[in-house]
């Protein structure tokens, strides 16, 4: 018989249409196996519904889980390793000769790390692109998150080959593992790493596979001018004239498009990963969200990997989703609070292709974060929806729930042996510097 989880007493976060959450004071989810059985009123719940836990909500918030719809999890090995430095001149002067070095147990470890500082800051689903992917598949399985998983593939480096064969196994052996928890794709990295003949092969083996696209598009001008030069068009119709989007396509980034790239990512149905601190600390600018979100396409939030944002924190980053566009356009009302948590929940969940998760509705997967509210910075509460976008922070989330099993107890792990990894991540990230920059692996110069 399934597990019956009875969510009791909290503001409730319900719904599953297109505009704001609605608040339910006092309310209830019940939640039987991997799915929401009821949302609602307590006395709507059926009074033979029995539960086996119950989960006092009383002074907190019960909201969707998180979706973090781009990042590199293990680069949480380079936090702080490589800061204040424009993008090209940090991937190739800093990170991409760090990652050289990498091993696949650095990555796992790097890997549980991340997923531990989610969990806590109730980011229950994730979509990753980066190296030794059959490992972060093995940490996502045995901690029990969501995820979206494809391994980097970079066409004018050596190894080319092998990483594209990489990921098609990474596909072929993982999609819908984990209890239907993992989704596969393929991931050309971007236009400028990934010459067209190298991507006919990779968009043959999506087809072959039946997988989607994940990838990084118009990041920064120079991106931009770049495949303007070498192709006489943009990144955006470069793409789709070369034919990625025939495939679904989550793009992270979209910093540089104009109305003919957005039209054409709306008529194609590719989702756009927003990453608004990543996008700033890299100055890389502000991509225009209101007007992706206006022409329809689907958006949502992410944090981009912990070497350049030095954090995965969707909390800070909804606070500063909506203070860009806000600033940048002289208009306060420009992506108001509730389109900013639908962003981070159910517009990721859908960014992401999966279905019936995001929502606190019947039948919508079970990933379910418990806020507590009971924090000065908490208070009054004029307004549930702004005071979690605007007020909330991750030390605040208090109990988090994945497909229906509880991962987070009262601020405590249940599925990562938190000590044991940072003891790991602290040991391999200085083997990891030190061999960057010239050194030996036990340390000798």
């Amino acid at each position: 018989m399934p597990s019956r989880v009875l969510i009791e007493g909290g503001w409730v976060f319900a719904g599953e249409g297109d505009g704001p959450f609605q608040v339910v004071e006092d309310g209830v989810v019940a939640v039987e196996g991997e799915r929401i059985a009821y949302v609602g009123p307590r006395d709507g719940l059926d009074p033979a519904w029995e539960p086996t836990r119950r989960i006092d909500a009383r002074d907190k918030a019960v909201l969707p889980g998180l979706v973090n719809a781009h990042t590199h999890h293990a680069m949480s090995l380079l936090r702080g390793y490589a800061d204040d430095v424009p993008l090209m001149p940090w991937l190739e002067r800093h990170i991409w000769p760090a990652e050289a070095h990498l091993t696949g147990d650095d990555v796992y470890w790097g890997t549980l790390l991340a997923i531990a500082e989610s969990l806590l800051a109730g980011v229950t689903t994730f979509a990753d692109m980066y190296f030794f992917m059959d490992r972060v598949a093995q940490a996502v399985v045995e901690t029990g998150v969501r995820a979206h998983l494809s391994r980097g593939l970079i066409g004018v480096a050596p190894g080319a080959d092998q990483a594209l064969a990489e990921g098609k196994a990474l596909v072929a052996a993982f999609q819908g593992a984990g209890d239907g928890r993992i989704r596969c794709a393929l991931a050309p990295h971007a236009p400028y790493t990934c010459p067209p003949p190298f991507l006919a092969r990779v968009l043959e083996a999506a087809a072959a596979l039946g997988c989607p696209i994940h990838t990084h598009l118009a990041e920064t001008r120079a991106e931009v001018e770049q495949i303007r030069a070498q192709y006489g068009k943009s990144p955006i119709r470069h793409f789709a004239d070369l034919g990625v989007f025939q495939h679904p396509t989550l793009a992270a980034h979209c910093v540089h498009v104009d109305a003919d790239d957005i039209a054409i990512l709306a008529e194609h149905g590719v989702a756009v990963a927003h990453n608004p601190i990543s996008n700033c600390k890299l100055a890389s600018g502000i991509a225009p969200v209101p007007d992706l979100l206006a022409a329809g396409v689907t958006v949502g939030l992410a944090s981009d990997g912990a070497a350049s944002t030095n954090h995965l924190d969707l909390f800070e980053e909804m606070r500063l989703a909506a203070s860009l566009q806000k600033v940048s356009r002289y208009d306060a009302t420009v992506l108001p609070a509730w389109q900013v948590l639908r962003m981070a929940t159910v517009g990721g969940a859908r960014a992401l292709g999966f279905d019936r998760l995001g929502c606190l509705a019947p039948g919508y997967l079970a990933d379910i974060v418990v806020l507590d509210l009971r924090a000065p910075h908490l208070r009054p509460r004029h307004d549930l929806t702004s005071l979690v976008v605007y007020s909330a922070k991750a030390s605040d989330v208090d109990t988090v729930l994945v497909h229906g099993k509880v991962l987070v107890d009262g601020g405590e792990l249940l599925t990562v042996d938190l000590e044991r990894v940072e003891h790991e991540v602290e040991e391999r990230a200085r083997r990891l510097a030190r061999l960057a920059r010239g050194g030996a692996a036990d340390g000798t110069p």
